[in-house]
């Protein structure tokens, strides 16, 4: 692969300004709780693509736009109560920014879904965290995946992941179901009444203009 980047660079058909960008690695190893196999972790030299040749070597599922899919973000239920709060709390205890967050309800959360296979209603009964190239989680796993890049002592929670995902996910399930009763839901986004989290919200032009749209 760099051999044949050096023959392109040598002809001029190569576009020197394209990003680097790189592709994890699959195989048919044991697969994570609730991600993907434990393989897709490491970085191979070969799948290292340039970004001009994504349409083709990825496919238009990983661009949107200009722009590469981030990291670390979690799509989630904008409008559910108990899901707000949860993201207010990561928000505040996560002092490195490690995470960022997208409304379900956005147009912004549609590649992160498509990438990785799921339509709204699968995020809305389990929330995503896209940690990385070739890697996502859904449910519980979602949840300690999230933890385990926060600080400690918030960390230590991530090893509950040494229990069976089915139990943790049948709590997971029964509160997701009940959750619009038990706290409520909003007609839309909740996030845009306190917009000073925006920040940290990789949808937020597009939560402003659906703002100053209401007004």
């Amino acid at each position: 692969m760099m051999k044949r980047g050096l023959r392109l660079l040598s002809t001029g058909k190569l576009n020197c300004s394209a990003p680097l960008i790189y592709r994890r690695q699959h195989s048919s190893s044991a697969s994570l709780n609730g991600g993907v196999s434990a393989s897709a972790v490491d970085f191979v030299a070969d799948d290292m693509v340039l970004g001009d040749q994504l349409g083709t070597t990825l496919g238009p599922k990983m661009v949107t736009g200009q722009n590469l899919l981030q990291p670390g973000v979690v799509v989630y239920d904008g409008v559910c109560h108990l899901c707000h709060n949860g993201v207010k709390w990561v928000i505040k205890a996560d002092k490195d920014r490690k995470i960022k967050f997208c409304c379900l309800q956005s147009k912004a959360a549609e590649p992160y879904m498509s990438v990785c296979d799921l339509d709204r209603d699968d995020v809305r009964r389990r929330f995503l965290f896209v940690e990385g190239p070739g890697l996502y989680h859904q449910g519980s796993t979602a949840a300690l995946r999230v933890l385990a890049h926060l600080p400690f002592p918030y960390s230590a929670l991530s090893y509950l992941t040494i229990l069976p995902a089915p139990l943790r996910d049948a709590v997971y399930d029964h509160v997701a179901k009940k959750r619009y009763k038990w706290f409520g839901k909003s007609d839309d986004c909740l996030v845009l009444r306190e917009q000073d989290l925006l920040d940290r919200f990789i949808d937020r032009e597009e939560l402003l203009e659906r703002s100053r749209s209401v007004l």
